[in-house]
């Protein structure tokens, strides 16, 4: 099992934030995040965001750490990017 996890430094909520993926499944991913006691609330789409205090929680239990670029060169890889969804216009 391999995920990968880039650095935190995407700001949100009065926090720093990284990105937890795989380039394999969800399935693996979720069982990851759910070993590390990670809730699936912090699953965004195609990834778990992880708070920058949890960032060597995630390496020390096996996160392969990569820059941001690389993380979405992953998912674009594997099939496994999901971009956010454009809001679709209201009907009158």
């Amino acid at each position: 099992m391999t995920v990968y996890i880039d650095p935190p430094t995407w700001p949100g909520h009065g926090r720093m934030w990284s990105h937890l993926v795989s380039d394999v499944s969800y399935e693996e991913l979720h069982l990851f995040a759910d070993a590390l006691g990670v809730p699936l609330r912090a699953f965004e789409r195609d990834h778990y965001d992880i708070p920058s205090h949890r960032y060597a929680d995630a390496v020390r239990a096996g996160a392969v750490e990569v820059g941001s670029r690389e993380v979405v060169r992953l998912l674009h890889a594997s099939g496994l990017r999901r971009r956010k969804s454009r809001a679709q216009p209201r009907s009158s």
